[in-house]
């Protein structure tokens, strides 16, 4: 018997609504845990703050899962663009410099990743496994392997849990998180690059049969990708204080659990904007109820991996059926 087609718009909607049932159902189980603790106001405004910088190194990652490819190294490249950030803040550059800095930092990162991948035609696992040790040492190198002590200029307001004026609701960060998101929704269905990006990421050959500029779109999406991951340096500098090269790290973990979450195929030509959000969410809830529930640091480890097994599985299923 064939395998049932589902209408795209079905499945479209099926991939924004699923990883928000997900978010749901985890919520629920919490809850329903001893001593059923309750969620407080300032626990979502804590939860909404620790999601940020896996939401906006997830939307860089959901365009690269997308395109077909993967990046191993973005927590070395969010630890080596903290460093920069707090070097330039204690250069004595403005604010805008200082996170110019950080984000500049994160677009070389991810266009050398991007230019490796396509020059050497390297596996992208193999390359960004590689380059996670390589940025990493660089961070370890401009620091002198210590913590970077530095102003931050205003910067911490905008990862602090309260806000610094009610009318925020929530960090003022978290709403950088969802401008950002806005606008790569926007590049991924109303831009050339997002229609090629999916292209690509479904058919590679199909895509340069097509005249399709595959080599120079797959540059420009680690150069997004990094440049996302930039800026997710600057507010980490911000939330520390410190610019730390030893931070972040298995951070690539949790956004690609994230974004198969939110409804990424590992084997590329799908994802989802607003369902890696809510993966980042449900990644930082996970971690707050855990840590509510004084569970040791392994249990939320191995949550999260069964959490991506169960994800790729769900996909496999899925594109079987398609």
């Amino acid at each position: 018997m064939p395998p049932l087609r589902t209408h795209p718009a079905l499945r479209t909607l099926a991939g924004i609504v699923a990883p928000l049932c997900g978010l749901a159902l985890v919520v629920v189980v919490f809850l329903l845990i001893p001593p059923r603790a309750a969620v407080t106001v300032l626990d979502i405004q804590t939860i909404a703050v620790h999601a940020v910088l896996v939401s906006i190194v997830g939307l860089g990652m959901t365009l690269v899962v997308i395109s077909g490819g993967i990046d191993l190294s973005v927590g070395s490249a969010l630890a080596l663009s903290s460093v920069i950030a707090a070097l330039a803040s204690r250069a004595g550059w403005p604010v805008l410099g200082v996170v110019a800095a950080a984000a500049g930092t994160g677009l070389l990162c991810g266009a050398y990743n991007g230019v490796l991948i396509t020059a050497l035609r390297l596996p992208a696992f193999i390359t960004t496994l590689g380059t996670l040790g390589l940025f990493r040492g660089i961070a370890k190198w401009v620091s002198d392997s210590g913590t970077v002590p530095a102003p931050t200029r205003g910067l911490e307001l905008l990862m602090t849990p309260i806000p610094p004026h009610p009318g925020w609701i929530v960090a003022p960060g978290v709403w950088v998180a969802v401008v950002l998101a806005a606008l790569l929704g926007v590049i991924l269905h109303r831009t050339t690059m997002g229609r090629h990006t999916v292209a690509i990421g479904s058919n590679e050959t199909a895509a340069r049969f097509a005249a399709l500029p595959v080599t120079r779109r797959r540059i420009q999406i680690y150069a997004l990708a990094g440049l996302l991951t930039g800026i997710a340096g600057a507010l980490q500098f911000a939330r520390l204080t410190v610019g730390d090269p030893t931070v972040a790290v298995g951070l690539e973990l949790e956004v690609v659990a994230a974004v198969v979450i939110g409804g990424a195929s590992l084997s590329g030509g799908t994802g989802s904007i607003i369902g890696t959000l809510a993966g980042a969410v449900m990644m930082a809830y996970l971690r707050n109820r855990c840590t509510a529930l004084e569970w040791p640091n392994f249990v939320q480890e191995m949550i999260v991996g069964h959490i991506i097994i169960a994800a790729v599985t769900v996909d496999m299923l899925r594109r079987r059926n398609l």
